[in-house]
């Protein structure tokens, strides 16, 4: 596709001009980053062969007792990046107790993503960096590897049925579930006035209606998390676990409109570039604001929760300087299992 060069068109000036070369800069930025045909085209034939792996049906007994009995420790992870860069941020893991809720793990570490963002694609921006943190805390704390993971994105509630939560899912076999705060409209799901309509009859936490796309497929659910929250959640399946599974343990880690490990996950690592960054993100002591991924604008707009200061936690040994950032492309001459069996040992 042929861009605009400076010199294509001559610059209008005064204040007529700040709006269209806003605009100009802004399109121009997005084709120079999205990558190229044959790079989507390998990303959709990896996300279908990743796709055959995905179990979405409970294979642990603690997800079959309706107490969740045996059940100790939950997962969450999470990308904040910082304020004005797209791609310097801080990857992060946290394991929780389970029911206490109580941080008892987390792994913080400056990545560098220069993969771009593209819709339907977030796992080859960030799942490398989350499989990762994973494979540290199994050499380092096997006794505190989580028996869930939530994942603030989508699972089979996705474009080819294969979001971030069953990708990463697959790559560390763990269980995984889904939950996003905005709707991701596919399969003929719509945020429409009937959609709303069912959302405002949702009267109490736990309540939830499910999600069916025009191919007559559930793909998720819509959950009211905590009684004193107006937004839903869209829980969907990740790996190995049934949605309803999924939707009753998303129930029951929330404090807040958020899962408590994708929240705890949040804050942690906005408060670990926050201490971590300086002025211009010169890795120094210092003070750093953040802001979260750009995720796609599929829904309505979430509900922000005051974030308490985060309980003392065991810590991974962290860097405040990016290792090189790498893609999550598997070989697919190699079998899938290899892949598993170097994230497992």
């Amino acid at each position: 596709m042929a861009t605009a060069t400076p010199g294509a068109c001559a610059r209008r000036s005064g204040s007529d001009a700040t709006g269209s070369d806003a605009q100009g800069r802004a399109m121009a930025a997005k084709v120079a980053t999205r990558p190229p045909a044959e790079t989507l085209s390998l990303w959709k034939r990896e996300q279908a062969r990743l796709k055959a792996f995905v179990v979405d049906r409970d294979t642990e007994a603690w997800q079959q007792d309706p107490a969740f009995s045996g059940l100790q420790r939950v997962g969450g992870v999470d990308v904040s990046f910082v304020k004005g860069d797209s791609v310097g941020a801080c990857a992060s893991l946290v394991v929780l107790s389970y029911p206490e809720l109580e941080v008892v793990y987390e792994d913080c570490r400056m990545v560098s993503l220069t993969a771009p963002y593209v819709s339907g694609f977030l796992a080859f921006r960030e799942v490398s960096f989350m499989v990762d943190a994973v494979r540290r805390l199994r050499e380092k704390e096997p006794h505190l590897v989580p028996q869930v993971l939530f994942v603030d994105g989508n699972g089979v509630l996705h474009h080819r049925g294969f979001g971030v939560a069953c990708h990463l899912g697959v790559l560390t076999d763990l269980p995984c579930i889904g939950v996003a705060k905005k709707l991701l409209q596919v399969d003929g799901l719509e945020n429409s006035t009937l959609h709303k309509e069912k959302i405002r009859l949702l009267r109490a936490g736990g309540d939830s209606f499910p999600l069916m796309g025009g191919s007559g497929t559930v793909l998720g659910m819509a959950l009211r998390s905590h009684d004193h929250s107006t937004k839903p959640l869209y829980v969907s399946v990740g790996h190995k676990m049934s949605l309803e599974a999924a939707v009753r343990l998303t129930h029951g880690c929330c404090r807040f409109r958020i899962p408590e490990p994708v929240r705890q996950a949040d804050i942690r690592s906005r408060g670990y570039i926050h201490r971590t960054l300086g002025i211009g993100g010169t890795p120094a002591p210092g003070r750093e604001r953040s802001r979260k991924a750009p995720r796609p604008r599929a829904g309505p707009e979430g509900v922000s929760e005051e974030l308490a200061a985060p309980p003392p936690a065991r810590r991974a040994p962290v860097s405040a300087h990016p290792p090189p950032a790498t893609v999550c492309l598997l070989d697919a001459r190699v079998p899938v299992r290899r892949y598993l069996g170097e994230v497992l040992t």
